[in-house]
């Protein structure tokens, strides 16, 4: 299997010494400096990414649109310095994504925040700080966010509907169909009597609906007949309250290929689809192009970053183990969705034969396996192995189970590294035992 370069971010070069660079940085140097496991996030694929998603709506929807980026996906101040300039927006679901936010100065007329059980002290914080929308779940939240409100200025809201569509991803990343903990669901009655709810709170002032239906969905007939259910939606409640949708959000969750067995997808033309879906369900029930935001998710960072780990052991049993010094410490997505992925072998890229072989955790659980079967010259222990787009949610998940320590993070860019997370210290894990 030649290397995968087309997953990995898009400065990776294969260097003279037959290594792997990241944005002039060549991974063995920096694995040397900082250790491993070492995550590597590459500055100009984060810029390509939101840049790309911006000018692709611009381009495709005729009104106000903003591209919101996910922070549950992986967030730290470095990243939304490099994002705020560009305009986006961004979606956090807890305090303390609003906390990290602010410490970064992002303007917060362009958070919203999301979640289906946001506390008393949540909403006391986002309301201090002014952000732009609250995205109410429940009826419990409208009449707590009313009560909390009503002690500050009016607050803009959406509702997050469930539109009962069905998509054809893993179960734990479906969001929108009738079963699910998010939002309020349409056809039951529940979206009506939340819409009534926020219209009677005086503190609150709903401007529109969001309805997110999952992620990592590659077919664009699901977001269709979401926006339609949507609209059909709100035409019936401008009908039946008076009450007129000048913002919506179709969510997002635009896929992301994992490996290179993983069908090519175009997340940009995704964007354009459902802008035109947009227009279309505007005209057909009758409303001005409301103000919209779109959620790409994880597919502005997942690629721009890159795991490195180093082969502590090569046993020989039904298969070919290689054990690397992390795991599901660091990266739970193959346990917990049997998540696909790559990898190339950063220390040696192309070196003679091709072994299949199976990329093992350090962890005690017969499950921490990250790679189930990958091609690569056969690894010894002191290499290095790349598993490329692990920018998203590998970390944000991340947890100290075993007592292992957290990874460091280094940013690369114009051939220069900058730690941004430093690596957790047996200090760090013995005082919050």
């Amino acid at each position: 299997m030649s290397v995968p370069l087309e997953l990995f971010p898009d400065t990776t070069r294969v260097t003279l010494a037959n290594t792997l660079a990241v944005g002039g940085c060549d991974l063995v140097d920096l694995a040397a400096r900082f250790g491993t496991p070492l995550y590597v996030y590459d500055a100009a694929t984060v810029l390509a990414r939101a840049g790309a998603y911006r000018e692709a709506l611009r381009a495709s929807y005729p009104g106000r649109a903003t591209v919101c980026y996910a922070g549950k996906a992986y967030l730290a101040p470095w990243l939304l310095s490099l994002l705020a300039p560009e305009g986006l927006g961004l979606d956090v679901v807890s305090a303390g994504e609003l906390l990290v936010a602010g410490r970064a100065g992002f303007p917060r007329e362009r958070i919203y925040f999301h979640g289906n059980n946001k506390g008393e002290d949540e909403l006391n914080t986002a309301i201090e700080a002014g952000i732009g929308r609250i995205v109410v779940d429940n009826l419990d939240e409208i009449a707590l966010l009313g009560r909390v409100a009503s002690r500050g200025a009016r607050q803009q809201v959406l509702l997050r509907l469930g539109p009962g569509v069905e998509v054809r991803t893993h179960a734990h990343l479906t969001t929108g169909a009738p079963d699910t903990k998010f939002g309020l669901d349409i056809q039951s009655g529940a979206a009506e009597v939340g819409v009534r709810a926020i219209l009677a709170q005086p503190s609150l002032e709903l401007r529109g609906f969001h309805a997110h239906i999952g992620s990592q969905i590659t077919d664009i007939k699901p977001y269709r007949e979401s926006i339609e259910r949507v609209f059909a939606f709100a035409a019936a409640m401008r009908e039946k309250t008076g009450f007129t949708m000048t913002e919506m959000s179709p969510g997002g969750g635009y896929p992301v290929r994992y490996s290179p067995t993983d069908p090519k997808v175009d997340p940009l033309a995704m964007v354009r689809e459902v802008a035109a879906a947009i227009v279309a369900a505007a005209k057909k029930h009758a409303f001005d192009l409301p103000e919209i935001t779109i959620e790409p998710g994880r597919s502005i960072i997942a690629s721009a970053g890159v795991a490195v780990y180093r082969v502590g052991s090569v046993k020989k049993a039904s298969r070919i183990y290689v054990a690397v010094d992390g795991g599901m410490a660091d990266n739970i997505r193959p346990t917990a969705y049997d998540a696909r992925y790559t990898a190339a072998l950063a220390s040696r890229v192309e070196d003679g034969g091709q072994t299949d072989v199976a990329i093992a955790g350090k962890y005690c659980e017969t499950g921490d396996i990250l790679i189930q079967k990958v091609t690569l010259p056969l690894p010894r222990v002191g290499d290095l192995i790349a598993v490329p787009v692990s920018g998203a949610y590998q970390l944000a998940m991340a947890s100290n189970y075993n007592m292992a320590a957290r990874p460091a993070v280094v940013v690369v860019a114009d051939a220069d590294a900058t730690l941004v997370h430093a690596r957790e210290t047996f200090e760090d894990l013995v005082a919050r035992a």
